[in-house]
Formats: C-alpha cells, structure tokens, sequence
C-alpha cells in the first residue's frame, strides 16, 4: 500500500468514527516524531501492547475489495492471561467498508464479541474447527448473539444490525463484510496478539508491506519495529 493512500484511509477512518460518536484517545493523533519521543518517556505501553492504528490489506493490493482499519485501543499482556490478574482484556474499533471481505480466520487464544457499533449491517460467515485446526465444513456451529444462544448451519450468514453482537470462541472459524453501508466495529476480547495468533484459511499477509511515497501521518502497528524499537 502506497504511504498516501494510508493517510488518506486514517483521515476518513477517523471522521467515520466521529459521526458514529466515537473519538480516539489522544495518542491516536501524535506524529510519528511525537511518537517515539513519548514512547522513550511516559508511554512504553503504546510499544510493548501494539496500541494503535492498524490498516490491511492481507498483502492482496486491493483495498476496496479486501482490507479492514483497525484502532487497537487497550492491550494486556499474554502473561496476565496464565495469572488472571491484571489487565487481561483488550478493546479494538475497526472499520469494515461494504465490499470489502475480510479473509476467513481463526484465533487459537482469544475469546472476542464482535459489536456492531453503527453503520450498515455486519455479515459474518462462521465455522467450527476439526481437531487438526482446519475448518470444519459439516458440524452446527453454537455462538452467543447478545447472551443468546443460537445453532447455525456450517457456513450460514448471520447478519448483525447495529447494536448487534456475536461472540467468538477460539477455534470459531469467521469471515465478515459490511452491506448496505461501511459498518464501525467494536471489538472486546481477552489479550489481543496479532502477531501469532490469527490463523487464515488462504494464505495472507496480515500486515501490509508499506512504498513511502510520502511521510506517515500518523504511524501503524506494524510500523513501530522500524520507528520506535530503538526508543524502548
């Protein structure tokens, strides 16, 4: 992805929020020279949680057809997580464009409600897991949709309107795409690794390999080995 295209994505991505009623935390508007002095002073977390912007498109180039925005809002540690104590929790906002799908994948580790926060209707494709991890293409799949119980079809369609949710096991087998309009997203689940724990069906690139054709508005996730690891 071009630099200014990435640029162009945040600055919509942030009205789009806005008019849904929702404003990022300070940090999220910090240039990247503000960045990674912070980081180096009061704000390792931003670093060592991976808090932040976070824009895909599965290494395919084609935005419009397959990408998400992603704002990673608050991060434990995955060693809380064999404590139960501290901050075991994360929080993301994300932005999925009508059109645009987002690759079939599962999580081994983290437990997540997907919530539609405004915007279109959300449509999410789920599936269980055979033992070996693969998707499992026969067996009923059982999720919570707002505490209630449902049974599904392997691979049926359910459809979240706004202030709708579904939550998400590990090993629950998703896809998803916007219709009738880009939907806003939450996301609360337990700690959050993007790094090792996002396995896709078809192979993709998770994080997007960036051409600097201008400088960065503000930095993504998958920035910060490049522009603050030396900070921390």
């Amino acid at each position: 992805m071009k630099r200014s295209h990435v640029n162009e994505i945040i600055r919509e991505s942030d009205a789009f929020m806005r008019s849904h009623g929702f404003v990022l935390p300070p940090f999220a508007y910090w240039s990247p020279e503000e960045l990674k002095a912070r980081v180096a002073s009061d704000s390792p977390a931003i670093f060592e949680a991976r808090l932040g912007w976070d824009i895909t498109d599965y290494g395919k180039g084609r935005f419009d057809e397959f990408g998400l925005v992603l704002f990673t809002l608050r991060n434990g540690a995955a060693a809380n997580l064999g404590t139960g104590k501290g901050m075991v929790y994360a929080e993301k906002l994300m932005i999925t464009r009508a059109g645009q799908v987002n690759p079939l994948h599962r999580h081994a580790v983290k437990t997540e409600d997907i919530i539609n926060r405004g915007g279109g209707t959300l449509v999410l494709q789920m599936y269980n897991s055979l033992p070996d991890g693969s998707v499992d293409e026969e067996s009923d799949v059982e999720v919570a949709c707002d505490a209630r119980l449902s049974r599904r079809k392997a691979g049926d369609l359910l459809k979240l309107e706004p202030g709708e949710s579904v939550t998400l096991l590990p090993g629950n087998w998703h896809a998803f795409w916007a219709e009738g309009g880009d939907v806003l997203m939450g996301e609360v689940s337990t700690v959050n690794d993007d790094l090792t724990d996002n396995y896709f069906r078809e192979p993709v690139g998770r994080f997007s390999a960036i051409d600097e054709d201008e400088h960065p508005l503000h930095l993504l996730v998958s920035d910060y080995d490049t522009w603050l690891k030396a900070s921390v």
